[in-house]
C-alpha cells in the first residue's frame, strides 16, 4: 500500500537553498491567503464545509512547518454578498502586498468574473470549486488555475452511471437551479443520453430559482411526469429542502434520484437509499485511492475533532486545493533556485503541473483546467451512516474533449460503444 507523508519535503529545493541560491522575493513572515466561499444563506450548507476544510488544512500545514517554512493564514470572504462585493474584496486583497495567493471561488459565476482580474493583478489563484466548462473556452489565463475538473466530465459521469445502473430507463426528468450551472448540466446530460442511448425521453425540465424555500409545485410536476430517473444538480439548502419536501410525497418510491452534489448532504438530510450521488471529481475521503494515499484519514480525524462531523466533498475539494497550492510553491522554489518565488514564478510553476492530492492524481492541461477522475456511487446505510457504495471511478482524461473542441459537439460524436467501455457500478471498491 502506498503511504504518503502528509507534507513531503522537497529535497531538491532544500539542497538549492543550502547552496545559497538567490531569492526572487524576500521570504515573508506569513503566507496570507484570501479564501472565498459561501458562509451565509442557503448555499452555506455547501460552502461552510469548504471553509472548515481550509481551517483544518491550515492547522495541519502549520503543524508541519508551513509552506517552505512560512506559516499560513487566511482571510475568509463570503460569496453570499454577490458578485460586485466578491470582486471588490478580491481586488482589495490582491492589491495588498501582504497577500500572496487566492483560493477563489465556489461559485462558477464568481470564477468567470475573477479569472481575468487575476491576470490583470498578477495574482496566482486557484478556483477551488467552480465547475463551469465555460471558464476556459476561448480564454487564455496565466494566473487562474482550476484543479477540480469541469462540468463536462462531471455530468457525463452521472448519465453514464445511471444508465448502467438502470439499463431499462426510458424516462428522465431534470430539476436544476435556474442559472448557468443548472442549465449547462441539463444540456450535458441531454447530450450524453442522446449520444449513447437516444431512445431515452426527457419528460420534464424544471429550473427553480436558486434559494427557493419550497419546491411543492415542481414536485407535483415531477410526480405527474412519471420519470424513471430524476437528475438534479441542486446544492446547499436547495438540495436539502427538495429532498425533505419530496420524500414524504413518495417521489422517490417510483423514481430514482440522481443528486450530483448529494454526498455533501448525506449527514444533514435523509437522502433515500438507492439514490445516486457523487463528489464532482474524486474527492471522497473514504475512497480506495484516498485510503491508499494515506492523507485522508488524518485529515478526517482532525476535521472530526474540530467540527464533530465527517468531512464532505466540499471539505475535501478545499483540502485538495491547499495541497495543489503547496505543491506549486515547492515546485516554484525548486524550479527557480530561490528561497521564495515571485507571483510570476509561482503561476509559471503550475503550468502542466501534476501532483498527488488527498484523493488521487491531478494534472493541469494546457488551458489550466485540472484533469481528475470522476467518482459516482449509490447511497446505502453502513454501520448506521449513509455512505457511497457500488462505486465507479471514471478516468478524467477520457471524460474530457480534446483541447479546442466544442464540448457539446464532442459529446454528440460519442456512440453507445463509449458507454459499453466505461467502468461499471461496483467496479471500484
Amino acid at each position: 500500500m502506498r503511504k504518503t507523508s502528509f507534507m513531503r519535503p522537497i529535497a531538491a529545493a532544500a539542497a538549492l537553498l543550502a547552496a545559497g541560491a538567490a531569492a526572487a522575493e524576500d521570504k515573508p513572515e506569513s503566507l496570507n491567503l484570501g479564501v472565498f466561499t459561501f458562509m451565509s444563506g442557503g448555499p452555506a450548507a455547501y460552502g461552510m464545509p469548504g471553509r472548515q476544510g481550509a481551517e483544518v488544512m491550515i492547522d495541519m500545514i502549520n503543524a508541519e512547518g508551513g509552506v517552505a517554512g512560512v506559516p499560513v493564514s487566511a482571510t475568509y470572504v463570503d460569496e453570499a454578498q454577490g458578485a460586485e462585493g466578491v470582486i471588490s474584496e478580491y481586488r482589495r486583497l490582491s492589491e495588498d502586498p501582504a497577500y500572496g495567493f487566492m483560493i477563489a471561488a465556489l461559485s462558477s459565476g464568481n470564477c468567470l468574473a475573477l479569472a481575468p482580474i487575476a491576470d490583470q493583478l498578477n495574482m496566482p489563484t486557484i478556483g477551488w470549486n467552480c465547475d463551469t466548462h465555460q471558464l476556459y473556452l476561448g480564454n487564455d489565463y496565466q494566473f487562474f488555475y482550476r484543479p477540480n475538473g469541469n462540468t463536462i466530465a462531471e455530468f457525463m459521469a452521472y448519465a453514464l452511471y445511471f444508465l448502467d445502473k438502470n439499463p431499462d430507463v426510458s424516462r428522465v426528468a431534470i430539476i436544476n437551479p435556474d442559472y448557468s450551472f443548472g442549465h449547462d448540466a441539463a444540456e450535458i446530460v441531454k447530450a450524453t443520453l442522446k449520444a449513447v442511448k437516444p431512445e431515452v425521453e426527457i419528460v420534464a425540465e424544471l429550473f427553480p430559482k436558486l434559494g427557493s424555500s419550497t419546491f411543492q409545485t415542481e414536485i407535483s410536476r415531477l410526480s405527474a411526469a412519471r420519470p424513471d430517473v430524476i437528475f438534479s444538480n441542486m446544492w446547499g439548502g436547495d438540495l436539502e429542502n427538495f429532498i425533505r419536501q419530496a420524500a414524504p410525497r413518495g417521489l422517490f418510491r417510483t423514481s430514482v434520484g440522481v443528486f450530483a452534489l448529494g454526498e455533501s448532504a448525506l449527514q444533514s438530510v435523509d437522502v433515500p437509499e438507492g439514490s445516486i450521488v457523487g463528489v464532482l471529481g474524486d474527492g471522497y475521503w473514504m475512497s480506495p485511492d484516498a485510503q491508499e494515499i494515506g492523507l485522508a484519514a488524518p485529515f478526517a480525524e482532525a476535521y472530526r475533532a474540530k467540527f464533530d462531523a465527517d468531512p464532505v466533498f466540499p471539505s475535501v475539494k478545499m483540502a485538495n486545493a491547499f495541497l495543489v497550492m503547496k505543491a506549486a510553491y515547492e515546485k516554484a522554489i525548486a524550479d527557480n533556485n530561490v528561497e521564495w518565488p515571485s507571483k510570476e514564478q509561482l503561476a509559471a510553476a503550475m503550468e502542466g503541473m501534476s501532483t498527488t492530492t488527498m484523493t488521487g492524481e491531478m494534472t493541469f492541461r494546457e488551458d489550466n483546467d485540472g484533469v481528475v477522475d470522476q467518482l459516482v456511487g449509490t447511497v446505502a446505510k453502513v454501520d448506521g451512516k449513509l455512505v457511497m457504495t457500488d462505486m465507479a471511478r471514471y478516468d478524467g482524461e477520457t471524460m474530457l474533449p480534446p483541447l479546442g473542441e466544442d464540448p457539446i459537439a464532442w459529446i454528440g460524436s460519442l456512440t453507445p460503444e463509449f458507454l459499453a467501455a466505461m467502468p461499471k457500478p461496483g467496479s471500484y471498491e
